[in-house]
């Protein structure tokens, strides 16, 4: 009888401590949301004719406020950062004719650096070009009788990297880049110097939550005025 008894009277204690432990589990995180960021570009270079994306040109440099300015809206957690990295080739008809002029490696490397110049990753593209097939695109705007630009986005990296949660924008700015031709090669650092191209710049990010917007102290009701006493 004694153990009936303290098995009886275990159960409620138990099912108590499952509903106690029921009401603290956390509340579910916000779902991410994925959207094309807020950028400054510092040097457009246009639109494509087929994809209609936006590229812009990669220039080198050392200091973050002169790449291109990726601002991140208020975000918990690290935001996830994607973007396709293109090199940059001025096609020629006339160079075309010459197809051992007209080949061409690139090997462009680019970083993506914190407001304050610490560097978050780096990223490399590189691909050989031999014919106009090897062009993604052509970019509206150009001067010619096509309506196209010379420059345009050759060869694709697409690049992924992790932004830690502390920051609220990220700057892109070149590095370096390597350019091989059949008379030999080159390498160009100087500082402003289109490197490469980017274009489908997006972002994965939680949303902070939202702050109740602070309420305001009632007011303590007026006092009824003091009334004179007749004479």
């Amino acid at each position: 009888m004694l153990i009936s008894g303290l098995v009886l009277a275990a159960t409620p204690v138990s099912a108590q401590a499952r509903r106690t432990t029921q009401a603290r589990r956390p509340a579910p995180a916000p779902a991410t949301t994925t959207e094309a960021p807020e950028m400054k570009c510092q040097a457009p270079l246009g639109v494509g004719v087929t994809s209609r994306r936006s590229f812009c040109d990669v220039l080198t440099g050392r200091d973050p406020a002169a790449g291109i300015i990726i601002t991140l809206p208020a975000h918990r957690g690290p935001v996830t950062l994607t973007f396709d990295l293109h090199n940059r080739h001025t096609y020629s008809e006339e160079q075309m004719k010459d197809k051992r002029a007209a080949f061409a490696r690139y090997t462009a490397v680019i970083g993506v650096l914190t407001a304050d110049n610490t560097l978050i990753s780096r990223a490399v593209v590189q691909n050989e070009f031999r014919s106009v097939k090897d062009l993604l695109e052509r970019v509206a705007g150009g001067a010619g009788p096509s309506g196209v630009k010379a420059v345009a986005p050759t060869g694709q990296e697409s690049i992924t990297l992790s932004v830690p949660e502390a920051e609220n924008e990220v700057s892109i700015l070149g590095e370096k880049l390597t350019v091989e031709r059949a008379e030999g090669s080159a390498s160009y650092t100087s500082e402003g110097r289109p490197i490469a191209i980017i274009s489908n710049v997006m972002i994965t990010y939680r949303p902070a939550p939202v702050k109740p917007a602070p309420t305001a102290p009632a007011k303590a009701p007026a006092r009824p005025a003091a009334k004179r006493p007749a004479r």
